[in-house]
């Protein structure tokens, strides 16, 4: 095989790939023996069929099958031996081909940009430590403990009030009729939640143990029974108990109850979680910023094909005509992107970075922990989706280059209580959308001007036409 490279303008290159015939024809030869072994002609025992009887059957089938293997692995060698990548998917323009012929090709190929990779220590970050004060992690318990009453029955002749829990069986009617499934055993409700019937519990209020109360109330959309939404059902309840709340006690029981093995485990169970919480935040708000240092490297002129292609994903779901008034700024953040993946790329290629089987499997694992019950799903999604697979691999490859990154840049580490941590958080979230807005205005500025050259247009027409009216 012989490969002579040209150069042409915009990365793009021509490759002149040349293959002898003698080559192309010890491939055509293997092929017909291959053939040869399975092949069924009449007259012939199996695997004795003359090679130019084959020929004659199979020829022009053969010398297509034999010539698509050879162009594929032919450009694939002649790509990486020149060290070219590929940008985009190249093209390939046959010259001369035929049996008893050279095989002659050019591989017309775009190329990626080249990147000046700079030292990774002039790229400054926000390093976050957030220290969680003993007493938010004793609120965050205290809360827990509120949301999670423990009711105990009160002396029968006490009434039930807002916030207690009241136990009853029922008999409904519509229009005097009964009807399936008007009856309820031992339903029970927390007063003033309003969970069973809107108006429901709260005409139950000053009940209490052994009473017959008479609760009128419209039945919803969602009831059962669809002929009878809309209609007033009364429902005869006797009440069973009445249970007052009482406040759980913060102690090592309590704590047990959660899956602790005591209070003080509990408090750094809670803690971890609250930093958990802010942890993520905080990351991406220093992964901007390496991103932005990312943002300085130098990256050669990118092919307008590549900006076209990434300019597609960005719009997608939007309709033609928004997609010419936003056409500048998706270009715009369409390069954005692309430069940055390409540094990215940069770095984890000349530092080997490489993410393994294992840790694909890994992060699926954890996946299916904070899903329990639905982790059948989870793996046939994974197994029925290799494109789900690959996002994940890119998810991994880029948080390893940005620890990477982390490792040779220079971090100013910051020590954050939670107040302090949520003003940081909230002025990051401020600034995204005030640039959202911007590129929102800019577009709408757009329209403004669409539309003032519009009236100019309608402007002179009225013009022309008064003077052809004149005349």
């Amino acid at each position: 095989m012989k490969v002579t490279v040209e150069n042409k303008k915009n990365l793009v290159k021509n490759l002149k790939v040349l293959i002898d015939k003698t080559t192309i024809n010890k491939e055509l030869e293997q092929r017909y023996e291959q053939i040869k072994k399975d092949v069924v002609l009449k007259g012939f025992r199996p695997g004795k069929v003359p090679t130019e009887i084959i020929k004659k059957q199979f020829g022009k089938a053969v010398y297509g099958e034999v010539i698509d293997k050879i162009l594929k692995e032919s450009s694939t060698k002649a790509i990486n031996d020149k060290k070219i990548k590929p940008a985009l998917q190249p093209k390939i323009d046959l010259k001369t081909f035929g049996e008893g012929k050279d095989l002659e090709y050019t591989i017309s190929v775009t190329e990626f940009p080249e990147v000046k990779l700079e030292s990774l220590d002039k790229i400054k970050y926000d390093e976050y430590e957030i220290k969680i004060n003993e007493s938010e992690t004793n609120n965050r318990i205290k809360e827990i403990a509120k949301s999670q009453k423990n009711f105990i029955e009160v002396d029968p002749a006490k009434v039930a009030n807002e916030g207690d829990l009241i136990s009853f069986d029922y008999k409904a009617t519509v229009d005097g009729n009964q009807f399936e499934g008007n009856e309820g055993k031992n339903t029970q409700l927390e007063i003033g939640k309003d969970l069973f019937i809107k108006g429901f519990d709260k005409q139950l209020i000053k009940s209490k143990k052994g009473d017959e109360i008479k609760v009128e109330v419209t039945l919803p959309e969602n009831f059962p029974k669809k002929e009878l939404i809309g209609k007033k059902g009364v429902f005869i309840c006797k009440i069973n108990f009445v249970k007052k709340p009482k406040e759980v006690e913060v102690n090592d029981e309590f704590a047990k109850t959660l899956g602790a093995k005591d209070l003080n485990d509990l408090k750094k169970i809670i803690s971890k979680q609250i930093n958990e919480e802010f942890k993520n935040s905080l990351n991406l708000i220093s992964k901007n910023q390496i991103l932005k240092g990312l943002e300085q490297i130098k990256v050669g002129d990118l092919p307008q094909t590549l900006i076209d292609e990434e300019v597609k994903l960005l719009g997608q779901g939007q309709t033609e005509d928004d997609l010419k008034k936003n056409k500048t700024n998706l270009e715009k953040n369409a390069s954005k992107r692309i430069k940055l993946g390409l540094v990215l790329n940069e770095i984890g290629e000349k530092n080997k970075i490489k993410v393994d089987p294992e840790e694909i499997q890994s992060e699926i694992q954890k996946q299916l922990s904070m899903m329990p019950g639905q982790e059948k799903i989870i793996m046939d999604y994974y197994k029925k989706n290799p494109s789900a697979s690959a996002s994940l691999r890119g998810t991994l490859y880029e948080e390893k280059i940005i620890n990477f990154i982390k490792s040779k840049a220079k971090s100013n580490k910051k020590i954050l209580d939670k107040k302090e941590a949520e003003k940081i958080i909230k002025a990051e979230n401020k600034k995204n959308i005030e640039e959202q807005k911007k590129i929102m205005k800019a577009s709408s500025v757009l329209k403004d001007n669409i539309k003032t050259k519009k009236k100019e247009n309608k402007a002179q027409i009225k013009k022309k036409t008064k003077k052809v009216s004149k005349k």
